[in-house]
């Protein structure tokens, strides 16, 4: 017989006979019920790893994904003509910095690479004022699917709008937290670096 009884937050169960007992919460709209997370963003599956490629940064200098291992980073996806949803993600970053006081690696990866070039990207970090704490990353489209798809992001197209994600990454290159736009405060990016240990 299996059975489940919440209170207080602690899930206590019975599965083969055995008695499990686990914190828990219960997600309001949903009623679903999981494991506590010390984070307050959207929770990445375990194992999934930053792809390794290099790709050149706004002045042109070689930028290796697996290069930033050592140290949590910040990840998000924008093109430098955008005048609704990218202003906003750097500006919650930047707002994430300087709750936290100090900087961590922060890349942009291009989403429209047709239209983004270096000067372009130079024009957007001075815009969104992140001059010496943010790189764009460009490239061939070919070049940058291999990181749309690793991270699973949906890129510019005539039909269909870029998603708007800020993602987190551990000291290891993996993936661990991710954000929408509407979920994104700079509290709770910073709140998510230090937890990742930055």
């Amino acid at each position: 017989m299996a059975g489940a009884l919440s209170a207080s937050g602690v899930v206590v169960g019975w599965v083969g006979g055995q008695r499990a007992e686990s914190t828990s919460i219960a997600a309001p709209s949903a009623g679903v019920i999981g494991p506590v997370s010390p984070f307050q963003g959207s929770v990445v599956p375990p194992g999934v790893r930053v792809p390794d490629l290099t790709l050149s940064d706004q002045d042109g200098r070689p930028i290796s994904l697996r290069g930033l291992r050592g140290r949590p980073w910040v990840v998000t996806f924008l093109y430098t003509k955008c005048d609704e949803s990218c202003p906003p993600q750097a500006h919650q970053i930047k707002g994430a910095l300087d709750d936290l006081g100090r900087d961590v690696p922060v890349v942009a990866i291009s989403v429209e690479p047709e239209e983004d070039t270096p000067e372009s990207a130079r024009e957007f970090i001075q815009e969104v004022r992140m001059i010496g704490r943010m790189s764009i990353l460009l490239g061939t489209r070919p070049e940058l699917a291999r990181a749309w798809k690793g991270f699973a992001v949906q890129p510019q197209s005539p039909k269909v709008e870029h998603q708007s994600r800020i993602a987190l990454i551990d000291a290891e290159g993996f993936q661990r937290v991710g954000f929408t736009l509407d979920q994104a405060t700079p509290e709770r990016i910073a709140h998510d670096l230090r937890v990742l240990g930055a």
